[in-house]
């Protein structure tokens, strides 16, 4: 049996038979002793290994299968490793910022107008919670938003980098945005730039301009910064 759990995978998926729903079944534990030539406690113990971060599941009556992991794999290392120290929202926030850019490009050049309405219902909500002062609403109603831009992507790679993303961060948005939404002025409408710079890029996605929704999507994370970086130097002077 091979050291890194990786190559063990490796050789269960060569030791198992597929399913229809893409899930691959084991053989018995007896035949896998046998063929990895390993004690039925080492197999167990790299077995409850695989089955903690998601990449096994034993259903009973069934048997074990292999499958692919839900977000909850790299949420969990998010979390952990910024909760460790070892990561700050700083540098998530760069690279959410980097990979959101790249997914509003794919998501223009992919979008339905069912898409970009979705999206432009989203972003009337976020106008019509912050004027209720219902600010966890608005900012759920954002985190949705920048979540359905992956989701037109459809890419499941992105998909799961934003989980793990979205996730860490999520707390740090709330306060983000809650100091956002306290350092400006509304608009004569008595709508705020925090919610209202989410519509250009709507705009972009719904008449497929990649360079126009490169273009929001920076601008949007610009001004963000702006008006928190604002209020910051001022709570410090």
């Amino acid at each position: 049996m091979h050291d890194t759990l990786e190559a063990f995978a490796m050789q269960l998926i060569d030791l198992s038979n597929p399913e229809p729903d893409g899930s691959r079944r084991l053989v018995p534990e007896r035949e896998l002793c046998a063929r990895l030539n390993v004690s039925r406690g080492a197999l167990r113990e790299r077995l409850s290994q695989l089955e903690y971060i998601g990449v096994l599941s034993r259903r009973q009556g069934h048997g074990t299968y292999l499958q692919a992991p839900g977000p909850d794999v790299i949420r969990t290392y998010f979390t952990t490793v910024r909760a460790l120290g070892f990561l700050d929202s700083a540098a998530i926030a760069e690279a959410r910022e980097m990979l959101e850019t790249v997914v509003a490009v794919q998501a223009a050049r992919r979008a339905t107008p069912a898409d970009a309405e979705r999206l432009r219902q989203l972003v009337d909500e976020m106008v019509a919670c912050t004027a209720a002062d219902d600010h966890d609403a608005a900012t759920e109603a954002d985190l949705a938003f920048h979540a359905g831009l992956f989701r037109i992507v459809d890419n499941p790679v992105f998909t799961m980098v934003h989980s793990g993303l979205a996730h860490a961060l999520q707390q740090a948005m709330h306060e983000r945005r809650r100091r956002a939404i306290a350092a400006e002025s509304p608009d004569a409408e008595g709508r705020t730039a925090t919610d209202t710079i989410h519509y250009p890029i709507v705009d972009a996605i719904a008449a497929n301009d990649p360079d126009a929704a490169r273009d929001a999507i920076r601008r949007h994370f610009e001004i963000h910064s702006l008006i928190t970086l604002d209020q910051a130097e001022e709570a410090s002077a």
